[in-house]
């Protein structure tokens, strides 16, 4: 069989097997790869096939060596056996379990398999109970805090699960599905070592699993714990790798790998989907919306991430655009945490911001973990100046996930509006080492350093210069370099950002005040100099301009003009005959 013909069997296969455990959300994904493996040309029919390979609208960043000794564009790839099933020996208790456990009975779904002994059995016993506890500890918060509110409720299978499974691995009568479960068990329990140990060895033992690569890579803070993972070098293991860089903000390197995944996996909705997420990282907007577009087209109903389709639209002012795509996620499911989000970006965008944090809530209360609402919900408080319920919502975020700058960054910002600028410092600094390429963020923090508190000019002057070379798109940051110089007295560097600052302005074709002040500096810098033709040439370009400006260019060209006119009398004096 060929690489790909492998991939097919063996998603085939694993589809089953997790469809088997009850791992619905890992089957999903392993269906949608399958079908997003590139076809046999010979098969293809205009019928059933969606676009032919190389007609996409997205341009490809990076391309694959064809030429590569690699099985699949890039991809390593070692044969993993399929594991064999149980013989069915309890297979009508099972398949009654299974149907419990369908109907969300998960109590009843483990009572009936307490006397099964079967790998499968014993998996979906041990799974129904987590589920059982993780539903009850749910329940509680509800109960106790209401549906947002923090709470320290706990599952209480944990222990007695923990102790089960450990035994099951002492005695080697656990499966990679039980490894599993035992991973997740310990990751609730805080013992992040061991749980990455016991995933580890489920992902090589059985590497079709994506909920397991999941877990792991929620446990993999540091490049340096990703390296530290002994994994086998399945294709999987390249899917992992991806979304793994992407966590840890490595994104080109991400990129790289999904480009080399799309080989294979050609027509694959999820790749082109984490593609997008990458490029939203790096800022790419214009790209992320032309994948999203052609998502929509091959996908129509697709909820999931669509939500930062959102945010792309809503960063570029697309009123239209997102109104579309708010009521179209609204017809498909109005009751899913994106949904809700993409609705409350419509009204951020319209200026609702009551309204848009209805629903932001609204998605919450479906999910209390969604990160983006949280962030997003801090934003609107924000503009409605209600800080600190906008400094709850960002503290909400950064619980979930500490890696999310945005939270960050919204901390600072709130924080800056209660004029504490010392507090917003501090996470202004947290944001920019966690998102170091962003121009804002090295603005925002400049900013504070030129507060009335702080007046701290020379680290505001290093933060703008950080701005400028990580593609300051808001314009801000040489103009601000040019005047803390000029504040300063440093009258060269003021005029070099002044100069570079205008050929921006000229090559954006941009007008306005800040075009008037280079010209002004510019004009006077040159003539302290004794550089009349150049700084004629900026007083010529400030008589084009109404107002108190061209009277300066006016005065200042009549000063050079006396005193270029003093100058031959001055050359005789000097250097007679």
């Amino acid at each position: 069989m060929t690489s790909k013909d492998n991939c097919r069997h063996e998603l085939r296969t694993a589809i089953r097997q997790l469809s088997d455990r009850c791992l619905y959300s890992a089957s999903k994904w392993a269906a949608e790869q399958l079908v997003g493996i590139e076809q046999d040309p010979a098969k293809f029919t205009p019928s059933n096939t969606r676009f032919q390979r190389g007609s996409s609208s997205i341009r490809r960043r990076f391309h694959s060596n064809e030429g590569s000794s690699t099985p699949i564009a890039g991809m390593s790839y070692v044969s993993t056996p399929v594991m064999e099933e149980d013989e069915v020996v309890d297979g009508d208790f099972y398949l009654l379990a299974k149907s419990y456990f369908d109907c969300r009975e998960y109590k009843r779904a483990a009572h009936v398999l307490r006397e099964q002994n079967g790998k499968k059995s014993v998996f979906l016993r041990l799974y129904a109970l987590y589920l059982a506890g993780e539903k009850r500890k749910e329940e509680e918060v509800v109960e106790l805090e209401g549906s947002l509110g923090k709470s320290d409720a706990v599952n209480q299978e944990l222990v007695s699960l923990e102790r089960e499974l450990s035994t099951l691995r002492k005695n080697g009568m656990i499966d990679p599905f039980g490894l599993y479960l035992y991973g997740l068990v310990l990751k609730q329990k805080g013992s992040e070592n061991l749980a990455r140990t016991a995933l580890v060895e489920s992902v090589n033992s059985y590497p079709w699993n994506w909920s397991a690569w999941s877990e792991l890579q929620s446990l993999c803070t540091t490049i340096d714990i990703l390296n530290s993972l002994n994994l086998n070098n399945h294709w999987m293991k390249d899917f992992f790798l991806a979304s793994a860089y992407q966590e840890l903000r490595m994104h080109n390197e991400s990129l790289v790998k999904y480009e080399n995944l799309q080989g294979t996996f050609s027509f694959s909705n999820y790749i082109q989907a984490q593609i997008a997420k990458a490029q939203y990282s790096l800022r790419e907007f214009d790209q992320v919306e032309a994948i999203f577009e052609e998502l929509l087209r091959n996908d129509p109903y697709r909820v999931e991430d669509m939500d930062m389709y959102s945010n792309v639209l809503y960063a570029k002012e697309c009123f239209s655009a997102l109104s579309y795509l708010a009521h179209r996620v609204f017809m498909t499911d109005k009751y899913r945490p994106e949904s809700c989000c993409i609705i409350g970006n419509y009204y951020s965008l319209k200026g609702q911001h009551e309204k848009s944090v209805v629903y932001f809530r609204r998605a919450l209360k479906l999910n209390k973990n969604y990160l983006s609402a949280w962030t997003l919900m801090g934003h609107e408080f924000v503009e409605m100046k209600n800080i600190p319920a906008a400094i709850d919502a960002y503290r909400r975020a950064v619980d979930i996930n500490s890696c999310d700058y945005r939270a960050w960054y919204g901390l600072g910002q709130a924080y800056e509006m209660m004029g504490m600028p010392f507090y917003a410092l501090h996470y202004f600094k947290k944001s920019v080492f966690l998102q170091p390429n962003d121009s804002r963020l090295w603005i925002a923090m400049a900013q504070c350093y030129e507060s009335e508190q702080l007046r701290m000019l020379e680290d505001a002057i290093k933060c703008y210069r950080r701005a400028a070379n990580c593609n300051d798109r808001e314009a801000i940051a040489l103009h601000q370099l040019a005047k803390l110089h000029s504040e300063l007295g440093q009258s060269e560097e003021a005029a070099f950002y002044y100069k570079k600052d205008l050929e921006r302005m000229e090559a954006e074709e941009r007008e306005g005040p800040n075009m008037v002040e280079a010209l002004l500096f510019l004009a006077t810098y040159y003539k302290a100099q004794k550089k009349f033709d150049e700084a004629e040439i900026y007083c010529t370009r400030l008589l084009d301009y109404t107002g108190p400006e061209k009277e300066t260019a006016k005065n200042l060209l009549r000063g050079m003009r006396i005193a270029q006119s003093s100058f031959p009398s001055m050359d005789v004096e000097l250097f007679p005959p």
